[in-house]
C-alpha cells in the first residue's frame, strides 16, 4: 500500500514494458515467480543515518536529520538462475527507505554509471537481437561493440575488474533525480553508494552471497550514499551519458547491513520512480519506463504491493 507522502510515477505506455518482459523472457530461461532481472540476489535490514549536508535542496524526510530503517537488496542481473549466468558483471544494489506512516521511497542502483540505451524503445530491439542458445556473454559484448548506439556501455563493461563480492562495489543511480527545497527550488542529482574501506576485509564464504552473509554477522558493512549536483547544460533526461568528473559530490548519510532478511525481500517491488515529497523524478524515459516494466514483473510473479 502507498501511503500519502510517497509519490508513484506510472505514465509509460504498459504495452511497451509488456513487450520488453516478452523479450527477456524470450531470450533468457526465467523462473515463474522470480523477477525478470536481477533474479537472484540477497536481502538486509538496513539503518540509514543522514547527514542534513543536502537538507538546503530537499525536504525529503529521509535525507533530513533522523535514522532511517531501511531493505537492501544485492544482486546478480541476469534473469537466469543458472549459476553460470552469475559472472555477468553487472551487479544490483536496490534500497527502500522505509518512513513515516508506512511511507516509502526507493533508490536502485548499479555498478555502472550509465544504462545500455537512451530510449525504451531501444534497449527493446538490442534484446530482440539476441539468441538465447547462441549468444554468449562475451558474444553479445562484441555485437555491442560494433552498434555504434550501444557501444559506450559495451567499451564499459569490457574494463569491469573480475567480481570479488557485492559490498566493495560503487553502485550508481544511473538516472537523474531532482532534489527540492522548503522554497521549491529545484536541483538535479545523481546518486551512488560508496563502499566505506573495512568492506573490503576477506571472510570466507562460498558465493558472493554467503559471504556478505557472514560479514555482516562479524562487522559492519557499510556504504557512503552521494549526491553530484548538476549544473546547467549536464544532460538530466540521457542515462547513457556521465556528467563531468568535477561536478560537486555531497555526502548525504551512512547506510548500515545490519540482518539478514529471511524473506530474501522477494514481495518487494524496487520501483525506482516511487519518491517521496521532495524528491521527483526527471523526465528521463528510461526511468518512468521502468516503473512500468517493474510492475509486469512482479505481474507475472504473482506479488501485489
Amino acid at each position: 500500500m502507498i501511503g500519502k507522502g510517497v509519490i508513484r510515477i506510472n505514465n509509460y505506455d504498459e504495452l511497451c514494458a509488456s513487450e520488453a518482459i516478452d523479450a527477456i523472457e524470450s531470450v533468457a530461461q526465467v523462473e515463474g515467480n522470480l523477477r525478470r532481472a536481477h533474479a537472484m540476489g540477497v536481502a538486509f535490514n538496513a539503518t540509514f543515518r543522514p547527514t542534513g549536508a543536502v537538507i538546503p535542496w530537499t525536504t525529503a524526510a529521509h535525507l533530513q536529520k533522523q535514522d532511517v530503517p531501511a531493505i537492501v537488496r544485492f544482486s546478480h542481473s541476469s534473469p537466469s538462475v543458472d549459476a553460470s549466468k552469475r559472472l555477468n558483471p553487472v551487479k544490483g544494489m536496490a534500497v527502500r527507505f522505509e518512513l513515516p506512516e508506512g511511507n516509502y521511497t526507493n533508490l536502485v542502483m548499479a555498478n555502472v554509471p550509465i544504462f545500455i540505451s537512451k530510449t525504451p524503445e531501444a534497449f527493446i530491439r538490442l534484446l530482440r537481437s539476441f539468441d538465447k542458445e547462441a549468444s554468449t556473454w562475451s558474444e553479445r559484448i562484441d555485437a555491442l561493440l560494433h552498434d555504434a548506439n550501444y557501444k559506450a556501455f559495451a567499451t564499459l563493461l569490457k574494463k569491469l575488474e573480475p567480481l570479488r563480492n557485492f559490498e566493495s562495489l560503487h553502485y550508481y543511480a544511473i538516472h537523474a533525480y531532482i532534489l527540492v527545497n522548503k522554497d521549491q527550488h529545484k536541483q538535479a542529482v545523481r546518486f551512488e553508494w560508496l563502499p566505506l574501506p573495512l568492506n573490503d576485509s576477506k571472510v570466507e564464504g562460498s558465493s558472493m552471497e554467503n559471504e556478505l552473509i557472514n560479514k555482516v554477522e562479524q562487522q559492519k558493512v557499510q556504504f557512503r550514499l552521494l549526491a553530484q549536483l548538476a549544473e546547467p547544460g549536464d544532460p538530466i533526461d540521457d542515462p547513457t551519458k556521465v556528467w563531468p568528473n568535477d561536478r560537486k559530490k555531497i555526502e548525504a548519510g551512512i547506510l548500515t547491513l545490519t540482518s539478514l532478511r529471511s524473506d530474501n525481500a522477494e514481495s518487494i517491488v524496487f520501483d525506482p520512480t516511487v519518491t517521496t515529497y521532495g524528491l521527483e523524478c526527471s523526465d528521463d524515459p528510461v526511468l518512468h519506463f521502468r516503473s512500468a516494466a517493474y510492475a509486469e514483473s512482479a505481474r507475472r510473479r504473482g506479488v501485489i504491493e
